[in-house]
């Protein structure tokens, strides 16, 4: 009985002691709420890392539902060490991106008949960017080599790297993959063969003394393939417990939605941006193979991933757009040049006058470029030529920086008429948005007013008032 009136006399007083305290900190400005919320805080900090132990990864690996099993050793371990507590940004930077990637993945995987972990394999290679460049010149995020690419009909040119091309390579990846499963028979010793190539795979297997499994044959692998494969595993690990080690991203990420669009022809992608009033940034975004925002003769019959928001606005004005958008050489070589530029690898200081060179007898690149005041790599760069041969009557189009070199283009299509005003006369190729760039201060709605034009459409050789 006393102990529980004792009791009784406890739970008065903490209840007493409790609105006290409430009440005292509500003269304070600190309400319910807030204390509630400063205990969220608290619990849920973002940079707090749990601890763990080799026991707890290795049960939790034993439950994970995969076609590909591993079993936890020391080497996995400190990866998985390395990347929850050493270098969480990487694995926050992962998880934004899964969400963009891995639905393809999947998507892919699962039409091959392939294990669907699989997928982890890309964040080893490229982390999941599909822009990713080797030391070695392997893209992608499937980390292509130019090479291989070839035997899987993934091109590359100046303009389009079909590596960079997420679905493309995907494809391409989920093949290699199959093929060198089949080969080994192990999807371990197949992922290390991805890596450091069959014959390597091969030759450990034999100075093993036959062993066919990726820890029998490890010790004489390539070291950096050594690695590779644990690091993967660790990664199948990490991304199906991120909760286990407090890796939360601060917001959500969502892959855009897009439509595709077949234009079938060359395409300038600034220009589109600016008709169908799309972020140019946004198409780069998703269609990360096209390198200078354009797409060339080679590649004109792609599919362009547009945002869905704008694909019917695309739809209703498809052949008015489609003459706007064409792409020109003038366009061609500028647009080569912004990008030359960006990455610094342009020895001129000012990308000069467009001017279209016919090669003569006895001409070479040195000799053309000398006399336009600029370099081989850039007259190579501005017409997409993979070598120094060129041949007698071949057009180059060229930045010169010559002043003697020719008259701009420009001031020859410009003149006054009878009534004094100024009139720019149409050339080949030529669209509203691109006469609009030439004649800075102009806008295509104010040339469509001074001309009474109802459309975008224009023709070589037509007189358009400017001023």
């Amino acid at each position: 009985m006393k102990n529980t009136i004792a009791y009784i006399s406890l739970t008065i007083m903490t209840v007493l002691f409790s609105y006290s305290m409430l009440h005292g900190q509500e003269l304070f400005g600190i309400s319910e709420q807030g204390i509630q919320e400063e205990t969220i805080q608290a619990i849920y900090q973002f940079d707090y890392i749990p601890d763990f132990t080799y026991d707890q990864v290795a049960e939790r690996i034993k439950e994970m539902e995969t076609e590909m099993p591993f079993e936890l050793n020391d080497r996995i371990f400190s990866f998985i060490n390395y990347f929850v507590v050493r270098n969480r940004d990487y694995a926050r930077m992962v998880m934004e991106r899964e969400a963009i990637y891995f639905p393809l993945f999947e998507k892919v995987l699962a039409e091959h008949n392939m294990p669907d972990d699989i997928k982890y394999l890309a964040i080893i290679e490229s982390g999941l960017n599909p822009r990713a460049k080797s030391r070695v010149g392997a893209m992608g995020l499937w980390q292509f080599m130019p090479a291989t690419g070839r035997m899987y009909n993934l091109q590359a040119n100046l303009d389009i790297d079909d590596r960079m091309d997420p679905e493309l390579s995907t494809d391409a990846a989920a093949k290699y993959l199959k093929s060198l499963y089949n080969m080994f028979g192990n999807w371990e010793l197949a992922l290390a063969a991805y890596n450091c190539g069959p014959g390597n795979v091969r030759k450990a297997i034999r100075r093993s003394g036959g062993k066919k499994t990726f820890w029998g044959v490890y010790d004489y692998l390539p070291r950096e393939t050594r690695s590779y494969v644990p690091q993967f595993q660790a990664m199948m690990y990490i991304l199906r417990n991120t909760h286990e080690h407090n890796l939360y991203l601060e917001e959500p990420t969502y892959a855009m939605n897009y439509e595709k669009i077949k234009f079938n022809q060359e395409l300038d992608l600034e220009q589109l941006a600016a008709v169908a009033g799309i972020c140019v940034e946004d198409l780069e975004q998703l269609n990360p193979s096209i390198k200078n925002r354009l797409i060339p003769s080679s590649h004109k019959h792609i599919s362009l991933k547009v945002p869905v928001a704008k694909a019917a606005l695309l739809a209703e004005n498809f052949q008015s757009f489609k003459e706007d958008v064409a792409l020109t050489n003038e366009r061609i070589v500028a647009l080569r040049t912004a990008k030359i530029e960006e990455s610094g690898s342009s020895n001129s200081a000012s990308p000069g006058t467009l001017v279209s060179y016919k090669v003569r007898s006895g001409d070479v690149l040195g000799s053309i470029a000398q006399r336009h005041g600029t370099t081989v790599t850039n007259i190579k760069n501005w017409n997409n030529l993979s070598s120094n041969t060129i041949r007698i009557g071949q057009s180059l189009q060229i930045y010169s920086n010559n002043s003697n070199a020719s008259v701009s283009n420009v001031e020859k299509a410009i003149a006054t008429n009878d009534s004094g005003s100024k009139v720019y006369t149409v050339q080949p190729g030529d669209s509203l948005w691109l006469i609009s760039k030439k004649l800075s201060g102009i806008s295509i709605d104010q040339i469509k007013k001074l001309n009474n034009l109802n459309s975008n459409q224009i023709k070589p050789g037509q007189k358009l008032i400017i001023g």
